[in-house]
């Protein structure tokens, strides 16, 4: 409907454009005298740059944009710069200049506006750079830039869209926290880290006698000839703890907060040498399985640019449906910007089975915690199962010594 009456409104200008050319002419013919001829005189240069504009075809420009940088972090600002070029020299009294922007990016601050009025007259190169500050986390995608000019008496108006498709990810901002052995504390608050002891069998720091339970292949059989008794290898003990993330996509006013603490949490426990696995399930479902290093980190933080919050699931389903698959001594931890009653008694009834339990429930800054979240952290902890409340957006002010 809106493009049909736009089609009316440029016939519509058409035809007013011809006929006043008409009138002006007829009126001179047939009334005479030196005011009618001036008149039409007067109007002709005007009905004949009209003439010029409505031939004038807009194909004519050639239109670059580049971005200021390949990759941001929400927060970060994108510069953009237009250039057009063209061959036919048509003088152009103004050269309306529009990024055409998806809607996630509307509401950005503007310091240069990415809608502005040119001048370019004869000129065959124009160049101009807008800016968008504080970008949203997300895939954007730059569809096109709109040109639009027209004559000084507003008769004719030229339009054209330049498709111009550059799609970029705006990854998650995050606050670098500490992770340590013994007890392990982040920026936020305390997290006491439950770890699992692994015999390292490659190391060997001495040898003891044989105690029920000691496998075959652990005897140092060239001790046991020397004391004439059965000893067996002992090994350097090393922890580990290997850490699964939950992450709630359902619809919460704080699941960006969510989003930035995932990245920053994944960030320092695979810095701290342990491994972490996340299970995001919303439109999509992904998994991804424990692993440790770089590479991991890149594929999760690549995986939080683009999620949005669109889980038609309830997160205490999920969380029941997903948490069997993996081995019960892992540290599960479940990333929530709301706790409700359901996720609530979904974790009792694992805490029977699971003993590695905890709940980080994050908020924005100044976001309260409600007294039905109060009450049901309460009724969590008395299930031992450990909660705390983070701020993900609050910089990191102490630094976390290790403690034991």
């Amino acid at each position: 409907m809106k493009a049909f009456f736009l089609k009316v409104k440029k016939v519509w200008k058409l035809i007013s454009f011809l006929l006043l050319v008409v009138i002006t002419f007829v009126y001179a013919m047939f009334q005479g005298g030196f005011v009618s001829w001036f008149l039409f005189i007067s109007f002709l240069p005007f009905a004949l740059y009209a003439f010029l504009i409505m031939v004038y075809p807009l194909k004519d420009f050639e239109v670059t944009r580049t971005i200021n940088q390949e990759k941001y972090r929400a927060g970060d600002r994108l510069v953009g710069t237009i250039t057009f070029r063209r061959n036919a020299p048509v003088p152009l009294a103004f050269l309306l200049v529009e990024e055409v922007l998806p809607d996630n990016l509307l509401f950005c601050q503007q310091t240069k506006q990415a809608k502005r009025i040119l001048f370019p007259w004869f000129k065959s190169t124009v160049t101009i750079q807008y800016a968008l500050d504080h970008l949203p986390r997300g895939e954007h995608t730059l569809r096109g830039i709109r040109l639009l000019t027209g004559d000084f008496l507003g008769l004719i108006e030229k339009e054209r869209v330049v498709e111009i498709d550059r799609s970029f990810l705006v990854y998650p901002h995050y606050v670098e926290m500490t992770y340590r052995q013994h007890e392990n504390k982040f920026d936020q608050g305390t997290t006491s880290s439950r770890m699992k002891m692994v015999r390292d069998t490659s190391m060997t720091v001495g040898v003891r006698e044989y105690q029920p339970g000691d496998r075959f292949s652990w005897i140092d059989w060239k001790a046991t000839a020397r004391r004439n008794d059965i000893m067996t290898k002992e090994f350097e003990q090393q922890q580990s703890h290997d850490v699964l993330l939950f992450l709630d996509r359902s619809q919460s006013s704080s699941f960006e907060s969510a989003v930035s603490y995932t990245a920053a949490l994944t960030k320092a426990i695979l810095k701290y040498g342990s491994q972490v696995g996340l299970v995001s399930v919303g439109e999509d479902r992904s998994i991804f399985s424990m692993r440790s290093g770089e590479e991991q980190f890149a594929e999760i933080y690549y995986h939080l640019a683009k999620i949005q919050p669109n889980g038609k699931k309830d997160f205490s389903k999920v969380i029941e449906m997903e948490i069997g698959k993996f081995q019960p001594t892992v540290t599960f931890v479940f990333l929530t910007g709301k706790l409700t009653k359901g996720l609530a008694k979904s974790l009792e009834k694992l805490s029977s089975r699971h003993h590695h339990l905890e709940v980080h429930l994050t908020k924005d800054e100044g976001v309260r915690v409600s007294r039905e979240e109060l009450a049901y952290m309460d009724q969590l902890k008395r299930r031992s199962i450990f909660v705390k409340t983070v701020y993900p957006a609050k910089p990191a002010t102490d630094v976390i010594s290790e403690v034991s």
